[in-house]
């Protein structure tokens, strides 16, 4: 402990306070055990955990099931992959401001981020919210050339 840091002597310590516990442990018979409970409780505990996580998981993989039961159907706004047809669902003007924008931007997103869908919608998804990222972006531009020039 000589030499060392303060940090790496209490360590050194635990650990020879550990072994010496482990030791004793084993000639009371408690191998195996968790350093201060008696063989009993975690037997019990590691038995109630191992019930809880069966029944979490049989709950979970039967609503799985039910969620998978019917075959995906891509919704009609998701299969509106052009430019013009994003576009016309936007209705960007050019009065907008930059926050109704954003509030177009928001309102695009939630119907159509493909994190919010299931991966067979996804590809589209990812396309519709490119094309209104760059149609909202462009009209942020124009604005922001109407401010510099007006």
């Amino acid at each position: 402990m000589f030499g060392m840091s303060v940090f790496h002597s209490v360590l050194e310590r635990l650990k020879a306070e550990q072994d010496d516990g482990l030791s004793h442990e084993a000639s009371e018979g408690w191998a195996g055990t968790a350093i201060g409970a008696a063989p009993g409780f975690v037997a019990e505990t590691a038995a109630h955990t191992w019930a809880s996580r069966s029944a979490v998981e049989q709950a979970y993989r039967a609503v799985a099931a039910e969620e998978r039961s019917e075959p995906f159907s891509m919704p009609d706004h998701l299969k509106r992959t052009g430019l013009a047809e994003v576009a016309s669902e936007l209705a960007l003007g050019e009065t907008e401001k930059a926050l109704t924008l954003a509030v177009k931007r928001r309102r695009f997103a939630a119907a159509n981020h493909p994190d919010r869908l299931p991966v067979e919608a996804r590809l589209n998804a990812t396309l519709r919210m490119k094309l209104a990222n760059m149609l909202i972006d462009e009209a942020l531009r124009r604005i922001e050339g109407r401010k510099v020039t007006g």
